[in-house]
């Protein structure tokens, strides 16, 4: 067996060193998510079908956290059987799409996305994803958390009319 050279074997070293420095400054540490807490996304998604139904709409809403993972879903008495899947699909689009540029909702991005070239407009279907209006960030300490959706109004202003309510009714809490 030949001997390695120490020129050789400090050289491996020091890189070896500075890509564990590399990764390990990424890796290392934890990362704090901040969501709405089961309690009170239960009383989010009851406060906006509650508004609605106060105006005579049927409707489902969906909250999600930033992972598109549903913290709670409410189907109102009547509501149509699509809104389960459209309400989520807007609370996933108000959680995810908006962070980019801090809007607050899925209008917000429709409206952003109207004015721009036809060329700058994503031409892929991306899964869950929808540019209807009724889905609203769900803001604290300015950075969203997570998105909150509202499906079965007549008309997607008023979904977010609801949804805007059931974040009004549970703001003071979400410290």
């Amino acid at each position: 067996m030949r001997p390695v050279s120490t020129g050789f074997l400090a050289g491996a070293v020091g890189f070896g060193v500075v890509v564990a420095a590399a990764i390990g400054v990424q890796a290392q540490g934890l990362v704090t998510i901040h969501k709405l807490s089961a309690p009170l996304a239960n009383e989010l998604v009851g406060e906006a079908v509650a508004n609605c139904a106060q105006k005579g709409y049927t409707v489902t809403a969906a909250v999600v956290d930033l992972d598109g993972a549903r913290q709670a879903l409410l189907r109102g008495n009547g509501a149509p059987i699509h809104t389960l899947d459209n309400a989520y699909y807007k609370a996933y689009s108000a959680a995810s799409l908006t962070l980019a540029r801090k809007e607050d909702s899925t209008k917000a991005v429709a409206d952003r996305m109207g004015k721009n070239p036809a060329t700058t407009v994503p031409q892929t279907p991306l899964p869950n994803v929808t540019y209807a209006v009724g889905g609203v960030a769900i803001m604290s300490g300015g950075n969203t958390i997570g998105g909150i959706g509202v499906s079965g109004a007549p008309g997607g202003n008023f979904d977010e009319e609801c949804a805007r309510a059931g974040i009004a009714k549970i703001q003071d809490r979400m410290k």
